[in-house]
């Protein structure tokens, strides 16, 4: 009797790296391990013992051992738990916040591991919320609009300042001997896995949504990089690589080194990097058109397939082959969504709530949850903006900020907790109605990620805001999962795994037996209240008002002085 097969996934999000082995044959999540990064986003200071260096607006970097500790931690408490023998576990795979990028010399040694240069922010890895290169992402837009670059109509006609090349160019902009260091500036989805295979690869989901590839065209013509700096003319022959793997393939086989850090077996079968939000789709049981998988976390990527090539204004890409072989793959997304109800819970919330939650037991999430269940849709008379974080779609624009309207002496936490959650509500039904408008249909969605699993509030607003039903993955770990997937389609069917993700998903994703629909009473009121949505997102959002942008011109001239004090 042939002895059960089992994959690794890992998926390396923005706070911890998570590892789940799963049974390759209907998909069942043996356990899970997390570990918290040591240094967790670098968004204030650098890390010890150099916090003397602070950070500039908008800034949001990591260190790369956490990644590496991630292996070294997660994976073999995971097989301890499990006692899973190394030998069956026939492949593993790997996904990544993106575009999360750093800077390294020719062997893969980060720049920020470099005694010389330990103290030089731009030497350590941009977070995928890295924002600083928004002047940088403005040129790129401006130069390729002067141009007329056909690509840049695949990306909704405006590259977003948390992808690969704004950051790069801002590199080399404001550290220009950093820039001339690096040897190779490389996605930190396929730095891990260089880390595991000894092998430099590039795979084609990172490539084709967050550094203007496609596989028809390639990346851009040296010329258009030269338009932007002259010195960035050969960025692509010089700090990458034109070889791009496309995703399901196998990058290799697990180094001596990185078997020893996993207690797994040397040459295990390793999958091409893939991106959290996107490997997420297969493993929330989609592989064909028509449904979006909305990853629901600290922010919201909107993933969807289609037959054909459509330009869409305002998303975040369309890639051939992008998430699935054969298909369009589609992505917008929401910048900050978790982000806005931590951020609320930890600065804005009064001590009362604290205090509850303390005497309940439980968090002050669950609290305001309650209480803001007990409001009617439109009963706070408030209504907010949901750009927290900027805007990723449909404005792609970083600078645009938060709002909210109606507040008033007798406005109370949990009031202005469901409008948050209502804004970021109607942020999704705005990018389901310009897929709608682009003639991509919308005819399912299923959830996935955390916040799914932690607030019901929030998945019945987004049923009644957007007047859909939502379903929900049956996965709490879908991109680890859909990582573990990959992986099994790396080893192959013959030691046990797929020959396709689509086979992949067939029998290891499934959906969860919680769905919500839409109640038709509050959707009538949030037809309303989106209406007034859109009058606040069209005129802070499409140039009817500056207000926001000129906030942060004078913000960061302040800082500016400060600085020069």
């Amino acid at each position: 009797m042939s002895r059960q097969k089992y994959a690794l996934g890992i998926d390396f999000g923005t706070e911890s790296g998570r590892a789940v082995l799963v049974d390759c044959t209907d998909g069942r999540e043996l356990a899970t391990t997390v570990y918290q990064y040591r240094n967790g986003v670098i968004d204030e200071r650098l890390p010890p013992p150099n916090d003397d260096v602070r950070l500039d607006h908008d800034w949001a970097l990591q260190d790369p051992e956490d990644y590496i500790r991630t292996f070294q931690e997660a994976v073999p408490a995971l097989l301890a738990e499990t006692g899973i023998d190394p030998a069956d576990v026939i492949g593993v795979g790997v996904d990544f916040t993106s575009c999360t990028m750093l800077p390294t010399l020719v062997d893969g040694t980060p720049l920020c591991l470099l005694d010389d240069l330990r103290t030089e922010p731009h030497a350590w890895a941009k977070l995928w919320k890295h924002h600083a290169a928004q002047p940088e992402a403005d040129r790129i837009n401006a130069v390729a609009a002067e141009r007329r670059e056909s690509w840049l109509k695949r990306y909704g006609g405006r590259i977003s300042s948390e992808w690969f090349f704004a950051k790069a160019l801002q590199i080399l902009d404001e550290a220009p001997e950093v820039y001339a260091r690096a040897d190779r500036l490389i996605e930190a989805a396929d730095w891990v896995v260089w880390q595991l295979t000894g092998v430099e690869t590039r795979n084609s989901c990172t490539a084709g949504y967050k550094a203007m590839w496609s596989k028809r065209e390639g990346f851009p013509a040296d010329a258009y990089f030269a338009a932007l700096d002259p010195r960035f003319e050969h960025v692509v022959d010089e700090k990458m690589s034109r070889r791009i793997l496309p995703i399901g393939s196998r990058a290799g086989g697990l180094s001596e080194r990185a078997a020893a850090w996993m207690d797994l077996l040397p040459g295990t079968a390793v999958a091409v990097a893939n991106v959290d939000a996107h490997v997420s789709v297969p493993a929330a049981t989609v592989t064909e058109p028509g449904t979006m998988v909305a990853i629901m976390g600290t922010s919201i990527c909107h993933m969807l397939l289609g037959d054909e090539l459509a330009m869409i204004d305002g998303m975040c890409g369309v890639v051939e082959d992008g998430v699935v072989p054969g298909l369009f793959g589609y992505e917008a997304g929401q910048s900050a969504v978790g982000d806005i109800f931590a951020w609320f819970a930890e600065s804005s919330v009064p001590p009362e709530y604290h205090e509850l939650a303390r005497r309940r037991g439980t968090g002050v999430h669950e609290v305001l949850e309650e209480e803001a269940g007990k409001l009617r849709p439109g009963e706070s008379g408030l209504l907010a903006l949901d750009w927290w974080n900027g805007n990723r779609s449909v404005l792609v624009d970083a600078d645009l900020r938060g709002l909210l309207v109606g507040i008033a002496l007798a406005t109370r936490a949990p009031e202005i907790y469901r409008s948050l959650i209502e804004a970021t509500a109607f942020g999704t039904r705005v990018i389901v109605e310009a897929f709608e408008s682009a003639g991509v249909p919308v005819r399912a969605i299923v959830a996935c990620g955390g916040l799914p699993e932690r607030n019901k509030l929030l998945m019945q607003i987004y049923a009644d805001a957007t007047g859909r039903e939502f379903a929900v993955a049956a996965s709490k770990q879908t991109p680890a999962l859909g990582s573990a997937m990959f992986g099994a389609v790396a080893a192959g069917a013959a030691l046990g795994g797929y020959d396709s993700i689509v086979d992949a998903s067939r029998y290891m994703a499934h959906l969860g037996g919680e769905s919500y629909r839409p109640i038709a009473a509050h959707s009538a009121v949030y037809d309303d209240l989106y209406r007034e949505y859109l009058r606040l997102h069209d005129l802070f959002g499409r140039g009817g008002d500056d207000v926001m942008r000129n906030l942060k011109r004078i913000q960061l001239a302040a800082a500016e002085a400060v600085r020069s004090a």
